[in-house]
């Protein structure tokens, strides 16, 4: 079955020919021209991506992208926008956006960070061990339901700390670099991300260790990453 791809995109010209090109790729595909229309048809049609502008009219691809996870939706986002600064990439992935394209791009990139996007999806929908939870010393993480369990809390992680921990566990007592994180769990490459890193592993932390400043199971590894030591 194709991929569904929903562009949403204020610039008719852009959209038409961005909808032209993915549905050559072999993808199908819909437009939107508006925010409002975006987040409508997003919730009708359940695309398999959504390639969403940021500046656009009635409601801007934040606004759209908050309001999408804030309902559950776990559907991959990719921004396009003209702001290219990395203030503006933490932003869009704070708000929980999959990846980014600054404008003006080269078409191939875009279609090259589509395909990275769901290369990342398929390979967190196959559970570490082949199996969907994993349990180490009184925790456990649900890697379907993105629930977890610490003593007698329950915790509800978002996507982002499901596949950081995921990539930790299937690397466990290994060291893994910074680098395989951010192409593993983000896709980016850009340095001052690193710092996103630290703050998901200081969440971490937060849930699994009983004093997070002397930890016993997520581990740094100074210049280099962390390790994971169930």
């Amino acid at each position: 079955m194709k991929r569904h791809i929903l562009i949403v995109e204020d610039e008719e010209h852009l959209a038409e020919a961005l909808a032209h090109n993915l549905q050559f790729e072999g993808y199908t595909t819909t437009v939107a021209n508006d925010g409002e229309e975006g987040l409508k048809l997003a919730q009708a049609i359940h695309p398999d991506l959504i390639v969403l502008d940021i500046m656009m009219p009635k409601l801007d691809g934040l606004e759209v992208c908050r309001r999408l996870r804030a309902g559950g939706s776990r559907v991959p986002i990719l921004f396009l926008t003209a702001k290219s600064s990395d203030a503006d990439r933490l932003l869009g992935l704070k708000v929980g956006a999959d990846d980014y394209v600054a404008k003006p791009f080269l078409l191939e990139e875009l279609i090259l960070r589509i395909q990275g996007i769901f290369r990342r999806q398929e390979w967190y929908g196959v559970s570490p061990d082949e199996q969907e939870v994993f349990s180490f010393a009184g925790n456990s993480v649900n890697f379907r339901t993105y629930e977890a369990s610490t003593g007698e809390r329950a915790v509800r992680l978002t996507e982002k700390e499901c596949m950081l921990m995921k990539l930790l566990v299937e690397r466990r007592n290994q060291v893994v670099s910074r680098e395989e994180i951010l192409e593993r769990v983000w896709g980016y490459r850009f340095s001052t991300s690193s710092r996103t890193i630290d703050n998901f592993i200081v969440r971490l932390r937060r849930y699994f260790e009983d004093d997070p400043k002397e930890p016993r199971f997520i581990h740094s590894v100074r210049g280099v990453g962390y390790r994971f030591t169930p």
